[in-house]
């Protein structure tokens, strides 16, 4: 029989190493901080661009509604101010960028059709001036980013397929080129990050499979290059979804939120050095999909949403770099 002093030594230790464990795995690497509500009708899939450390937002679905009002986020100053309504059709599903101190907004769901106007927002006016119409055909869902003081569009949904063809977009020509050799699958509701220059696009649904696919793109030769699947370990299966949202810190990419048969909360995290995923603090909000980023490649703020027929009008700012802090 083990003596009692033999006994007391073997379960203090036990207790060690279990105390050991365990700080070692609340350690954490990723902290959100919940930034300012917004002022408006909470909403899901609004669309907007980034100007100068000021986010501009609007559009979107309230589960009502579709909504044309629009507003500024000052991310310096954590507010927001509403600013003149977007003039176009009410809708969800839109596709925004900046381009040379403007932005621009167009496409999407008006709750019967998908769309293809155009629209260029400037915000020392405060006004908006109709462009050119998207020469890609209607559609909603697309992915869109301006790199290089050019503007792009591509993938969606047209209301009878889903698309990949991409197109690029001239703001001192107003005109619409189509850019070939993306070798990429059909998708909607797909998500992009910009990182040192290139163009990371990924996620997304078609006929009811969440896409694995992942490519770069290069804006200079405008080639696109396919990299490791999503899905290329085992744990990274739960990269999939539709209706992310990607921005970029730090010299790392991340896709954060959306929707795979549930809404997700999950924050992952890519190194383009070695081409892999790891998975990070999730918002520490609730879960959702159909969210909106306001990022600089410095800062990352996540707002609104919806997850079921829950729509969010919260704000959290991400910091992937810095360690989880539950008291913040």
């Amino acid at each position: 029989m083990m003596n009692r002093t033999k006994f007391l030594w073997i379960a203090f230790v036990g207790v060690l190493l279990l105390s050991s464990c365990s700080s070692d795995d609340d350690t954490q690497r990723g902290n959100w901080v919940e930034r300012s509500v917004f002022d408006g009708t909470p909403r899901s899939s609004a669309a907007g661009f980034l100007i100068d450390n000021k986010g501009y937002l609007g559009t979107g679905y309230d589960g009502d509604d579709y909504l044309n009002d629009f507003w500024e986020y000052d991310m310096d100053g954590d507010f927001w101010v509403q600013k003149a309504d977007f003039p176009g059709i009410a809708r969800s599903s839109a596709s925004g960028f900046a381009i040379a101190n403007k932005g621009y907004l167009g496409v999407g769901y008006d709750g019967d059709n998908e769309l293809g106007d155009f629209w260029e927002y400037n915000p020392s006016a405060n006004t908006w001036t109709q462009k050119a119409s998207f020469e890609g055909g209607v559609r909603r869902g697309a992915v869109s980013f301006a790199v290089n003081g050019t503007g792009y569009i591509g993938t969606g949904y047209d209301g009878d397929n889903d698309r990949k063809d991409f197109w690029k977009y001239d703001a001192t020509t107003d005109q619409w080129t189509e850019l070939v050799g993306f070798g990429g699958a059909k998708r909607r509701d797909a998500t992009t990050f910009t990182l040192n220059g290139k163009v990371y696009l990924g996620t997304g649904v078609s006929n009811g499979i969440y896409e694995e696919d992942f490519w770069e793109f290069d804006p200079i030769t405008e080639v696109w290059t396919k990299k490791d699947d999503l899905d290329e370990e085992d744990d990274e299966a739960a990269l999939l979804r539709a209706n992310a949202v990607g921005f970029a810190i730090g010299g790392r990419g991340y896709i954060a939120t959306g929707y795979n048969f549930g809404a997700l909360g999950s924050l992952w995290e890519y190194n383009v050095n070695d081409d892999s995923w790891e998975e990070i603090t999730a918002i520490e909000g609730t879960n959702r999909q159909d969210a909106f980023v306001f990022t600089n490649e410095n800062r990352a703020v996540v707002v609104l949403g919806r997850s079921g027929n829950l729509y969010l009008d919260d704000a959290y700012e991400v910091f992937p770099l810095e360690e989880y802090d539950e008291e913040d």
